[in-house]
């Protein structure tokens, strides 16, 4: 008679993707531990988590691929079950039910309860915005809505996320009460259109009201907004960003492009002067914000004259902070219907062209900062430096500030003020004031 395996399960969530892919990772883990689940993320495990990525063809090659890695470690005998969730079995799974089987089940991005009970937990109402975090323990992402409403017309993701919806003011207030007691000192607030919010709850634009809630939550310092869109920005979240210190000057606002032509057929709902004047306002309001966006070369029917329009305003706009990726044709998008007519290698060119203008505008810029002093946040220790970020700087995308950890002795997770002495494209060196 075969005698039941007295091995514990270890449950190993992997997380692909962008920070909405970390968050929900963090809220599987959240409800697996008080299921009494031993769960830990990308370490050692027999049962894997996969909550993999299918926003773009990169994307997507990661997540198959670490699917086949696990699947050989299945058939090694090194785990024993596989699970893949999140947003590429949501736009695939038939087709990887069918090309990969060796995988036990597949989830899509709304199946959390049903994942859950595969995994032998239940799902917990009552667990309001508790989940185990994976960031540093200083910072934490805070999803304040889910989906998106807009058009675009090289965008997947709501075919992947759906329509937009929008959390509780209340519900989020606590989420982030939950997070400072743990240490969080830094909100990331992120969805895929955080200038949406409130429009479905509330029947207006309502971020303001909820930053307002935010920023009277004791022990956050700094709030960072996270993908907004150009078209109906709210402006009175300026306003509030210029007179309350915790939010901090900076937002993440994705243009793609600025050619009229391009825009028009990318379904933005914008042209080139009224994204310029909206920057203008911008900087109006809060003179020394920093702007950070992600462009997109290569689209169908990008012209040669269309990339120039875009690299002149690149170096006229001189963005603090600036991405660039090329395009990636998606089924099931409108975009998918056009001709994608821009070779590989140029699209490359192009995203290369743009990224060294971006890199000399950084240099600039950074230069400008030596002598000043900022208020930073350490996030950790690398080799002999002790790293840490100003309130113009996002984790893992923008400029760091290294600190010479032979010279000075600084806590992670704390505050310190940091003189920049040394500045290269796109890191500052500084010393302890």
């Amino acid at each position: 008679m075969r005698t039941k395996s007295l091995k514990k399960n270890k449950i190993n969530v992997i997380t692909l993707g962008c920070s909405k892919n970390v968050y929900d990772s963090e809220v599987l883990m959240g409800q697996l531990k008080a299921s009494g689940k031993d769960v830990a993320h990308e370490q050692e495990g027999n049962i894997v988590v996969i909550n993999t990525c299918g926003f773009i063809n990169n994307a997507k090659e990661e997540s198959v691929n670490t699917i086949l890695e696990y699947v050989d470690k299945k058939d090694q005998g090194i785990v024993d079950k596989i699970f893949v969730t999140g947003c590429l079995s949501e736009r695939y799974r038939p087709d990887l039910e069918r090309e990969i089987p060796d995988v036990d089940q597949y989830f899509g991005t709304t199946d959390l309860p049903l994942l859950l009970k595969a995994l032998g937990a239940d799902y917990k109402h009552e667990l309001l915005g508790e989940r185990l975090t994976t960031t540093p323990k200083n910072y934490a992402y805070l999803k304040i809505a889910e989906g998106c409403d807009r058009p675009c017309s090289f965008c997947a993701i709501p075919i992947m996320r759906g329509k937009h919806v929008s959390q509780s003011i209340e519900k989020l207030v606590k989420e982030a009460e939950n997070l400072a007691k743990d240490g969080v000192k830094e909100l990331i607030l992120i969805a895929q259109d955080l200038t949406y919010y409130g429009l479905d709850l509330y029947k207006k634009r309502n971020l303001a009201e909820l930053l307002e809630n935010l920023v009277k939550v004791e022990g956050i310092e700094w709030i960072r907004l996270h993908y907004a869109f150009p078209s109906g920005f709210p402006m009175d979240v300026l306003e509030l960003m210029n007179r309350e210190p915790k939010i901090c000057n900076y937002l993440d606002i994705p243009l793609q492009h600025i050619s009229d032509k391009i825009l028009k057929s990318m379904r933005r709902g914008t042209t080139y002067e009224k994204t310029t004047q909206l920057l203008k306002d911008f900087r109006k309001a809060v003179p020394n914000m920093t702007i950070r966006t992600t462009l997109i070369v290569g689209y169908p029917g990008e012209t040669e004259e269309d990339f120039q329009i875009l690299k002149n305003w690149v170096e006229e706009m001189r963005f603090e902070r600036l991405g660039c990726f090329t395009y990636s044709h998606e089924e099931n998008t409108t975009a998918f219907e056009l001709e994608d007519d821009v070779p590989e290698e140029v699209k490359q060119a192009r995203a290369n062209e743009i990224m060294d203008i971006q890199a000399q505008i950084s240099w600039e810029l950074n230069q400008e900062k030596i002598g000043q002093t900022f208020k930073c946040i350490i996030d950790r220790k690398e080799g002999q430096y002790f790293v840490g970020r100003t309130e113009f700087d996002s984790p893992d995308v923008d400029n760091e500030v290294l600190i010479d950890a032979s010279k000075f002795y600084l806590k992670t997770g704390e505050f310190a003020t940091i003189k920049i002495v040394d500045a290269s494209e796109f890191d500052l060196y500084g010393e302890v004031v």
